[in-house]
């Protein structure tokens, strides 16, 4: 048996014992670390599981609404439930509980919106987790692999790439060195695309300065059609315009037979002249939202002779800002908007 030198030290048991803890001390923190972060992703996958919309089956991006025994519902799926129903002819129910729902019956659920918005979410470009009220903030502004262009796009410099390498690329750029006679084709085209996106509200000043110039707020009833697929459209009262009557009729996804079938909705609306008229009448109008309308209308300007034998004018797609906002309007009873008409001079 071999002997310890006398002048090496034998380490006791409760040295052996403190040793050994301090080497699994960073180890056991490791590993509470890792048993905390497992958790935590075992309960957003609970919680996105739980506050997820009934229809979608995703998390909410915004709004979320729910039924009266409490199904949750996001906004746009919300929507699309009231307005195929309302292109249907029936009452709109909660696809869990089938209970009736409707704008006055659903509520907002407050709280599962904040809750939702502190849910982590990846970021698109540099995969981190985010806070998903801050996550587009992030993405935006702030996210160094985030794709952007060259400040010089404005001169014809077509790159993209990672915010990162921009400052790089932008002083290598070619595109400042041009001369001016390089550029004039660009500018030239820049000059007429700004001309057309100016020329309808040029359009509607001149229109303004007309003498006969008269608007009204209109509200579409929905109706029925007597074919034998019963489809929905709008129309509103007679009013009176310059001297004669007139009627608006709206319809939805006019030359499909069933609405329903396609998650693509368009509203084209139709200017009608009731009453006779003697002379041809010049008239162009502009339709707009109205006092209680709920969704932004684009500026276009629609022009049409009415004409004994020429009555109608031909269907013209509800210019709306938004084309997803066609549901959000079939949501509502009656569609309201503002018709503001101008009579040519003779």
């Amino acid at each position: 048996m071999a002997e310890t030198p006398e002048n090496e030290p034998v380490p006791s048991s409760s040295e052996n014992i403190e040793s050994d803890v301090k080497e699994d001390a960073p180890l056991a923190k490791k590993r509470k670390m890792l048993s905390e972060k497992e958790h935590s992703e075992k309960l957003e996958h609970r919680l996105g599981g739980i506050l997820c919309c009934a229809v979608c089956l995703d998390l909410p991006p915004a709004a979320v609404y729910q039924c009266t025994n409490g199904h949750l519902m996001c906004a746009p799926c919300f929507t699309h439930l009231l307005a195929d129903a309302r292109l249907r002819d029936e009452a709109a129910t909660c696809p869990i509980c089938r209970i009736e729902i409707s704008k006055t019956s659903a509520s907002r659920n407050l709280a599962v919106e904040k809750t939702v918005s502190e849910l982590p979410l990846e970021c698109r470009f540099c995969t981190h987790v985010y806070p998903r009220h801050s996550l587009q903030h992030h993405e935006d502004n702030i996210c160094d692999e985030r794709l952007t262009g060259c400040k010089y796009a404005c001169i014809g410099c077509p790159w993209r790439g990672p915010a990162h390498e921009a400052g790089s690329h932008e002083a290598q750029c070619a595109h400042p060195a041009k001369s001016a006679a390089d550029l004039m084709a660009l500018l030239a085209d820049r000059e007429r695309q700004a001309r057309d996106s100016t020329a309808v509200y040029e359009q509607i000043m001149d229109l303004l300065s007309y003498e006969k110039i008269t608007f009204n707020d209109l509200q579409l009833r929905p109706y029925r059609t007597e074919e034998f697929v019963h489809k929905l459209y709008y129309e509103t009262s007679r009013f009176s315009a310059f001297g004669h009557q007139w009627v608006v009729k709206a319809y939805v996804n006019k030359n499909q037979r069933d609405p329903t079938q396609s998650a693509q909705r368009e509203i084209t609306y139709q200017l009608i002249l009731k009453s006779k008229t003697s002379a041809p009448l010049s008239v162009q109008w502009v339709c707009t939202r109205g006092p209680w309308g709920e969704v932004r209308f684009a500026a276009r300007v629609a022009a049409h002779s009415f004409r004994d034998d020429a009555t109608d004018a031909p269907p013209l797609p509800l210019p709306l800002a938004e084309p997803r906002d066609a549901n959000r309007l079939l949501a509502t009873k009656p569609l309201h908007c503002r018709l503001i008409m101008f009579l040519s001079s003779k």
